[in-house]
C-alpha cells in the first residue's frame, strides 16, 4: 500500500498528549515532518496566533500538506439539572463558550489559515476530530455534542468548497478511547464503558492515529466529505 507520507508537513494541533500525541508518533513514523501546536505555544482560538504560527510553518518549511484538527476541550455540565421541583444548576456561559471557543471555532481558524497555502501548493488533506457524541449526543454534553457534530458539517461544507483545489477533508468521529484521563477512572466505570461497545473494549490511541494516516494518505485519495466512526461498532442504544 503506497502511503506516500515521507516529508510530507503535517501540522497536528494537541499533538502534545492523548490521540494527538500518539498521531504525531504515527505520522513521524510514517517519515512526515510533524509539527505541534499546543497550548500555552500555539492558542487555536486567537486568530493572531494562528496565523503567526501557521506563517512560521510556511516559512521553515516552505509547505502544509496536511492539517489534522485535533484539539479538543470537555466541559460537561447538564442543560438544566432539576430536583425537588426546582432548578439545582445549569450549563453556564463561560462553560459552553469555552468548548465552542476551542472545539468549533479553533477548527475554523486553523484551517481558515492553511487553506491558502495549500491551494498555492497544488493541494493537502484537512482532518477534522468529531466524536461519536456528535452524531449520537450524549447526556451532559450539549457544548461538546454540538461543536462536534458542527464539525462534521465543516467537513462536509469544506469537501464542497476546496475538493476542485485538490484538498480533501474528511473527519473521524472516535468512540471510547483509553487515553490517560480515561484509563485513570476507576475499573468499574472502564468496565461499563467497554461493556457499551460491541466489540467489549476500549480503543486505543493510536487506533484513531493510524485512521488520521490512512486518511492522509494515497491510500484513501479517493475519499472526500466522509465521516469515519473509529469507534468498534457503538451504534445508538448500546
Amino acid at each position: 500500500m503506497n502511503l506516500n507520507l515521507k516529508d510530507k508537513v503535517v501540522v497536528v494541533t494537541g499533538g502534545a498528549a492523548g490521540i494527538g500525541r500518539a498521531t504525531v508518533e504515527a505520522f513521524a513514523s510514517e517519515g512526515a515532518r510533524t509539527i505541534v501546536w499546543d497550548v500555552p505555544d500555539v492558542d487555536v482560538t486567537k486568530t493572531d496566533v494562528v496565523n503567526a504560527a501557521t506563517q512560521q510553518v510556511i516559512d521553515a518549511h516552505g509547505r502544509i500538506d496536511v492539517l489534522v484538527n485535533n484539539a479538543g476541550i470537555v466541559r460537561d455540565s447538564q442543560l438544566v439539572k432539576w430536583k425537588d421541583g426546582e432548578v439545582v444548576s445549569t450549563m453556564d456561559d463561560a462553560t459552553f463558550d469555552a468548548v465552542v471557543s476551542v472545539n468549533l471555532k479553533g477548527v475554523f481558524l486553523c484551517t481558515r489559515a492553511v487553506v491558502p497555502h495549500m491551494i498555492r501548493n497544488g493541494g493537502g488533506v484537512i482532518l477534522n476530530a468529531s466524536s461519536i457524541v456528535g452524531l449520537y449526543g450524549n447526556f451532559g454534553q450539549t457544548n461538546y455534542a454540538a461543536t462536534k457534530a458542527g464539525v462534521i458539517s465543516f467537513t462536509r461544507t469544506w469537501a464542497r468548497e476546496l475538493g476542485k483545489y485538490r484538498i480533501r477533508v474528511n473527519a473521524v468521529a472516535p468512540g471510547f478511547i483509553a487515553t490517560d484521563m480515561v484509563k485513570a477512572m476507576p475499573q468499574k466505570v472502564l468496565d461499563g464503558v467497554a461493556g457499551r461497545t460491541p466489540l467489549g473494549i476500549l480503543g486505543e490511541p493510536a487506533d484513531i492515529a493510524n485512521a488520521y494516516v490512512w486518511l492522509a494518505s494515497d491510500a484513501a485519495k479517493f475519499v472526500h466529505g466522509a465521516v469515519l466512526s473509529v469507534d468498534g461498532g457503538l451504534v445508538m442504544g448500546t
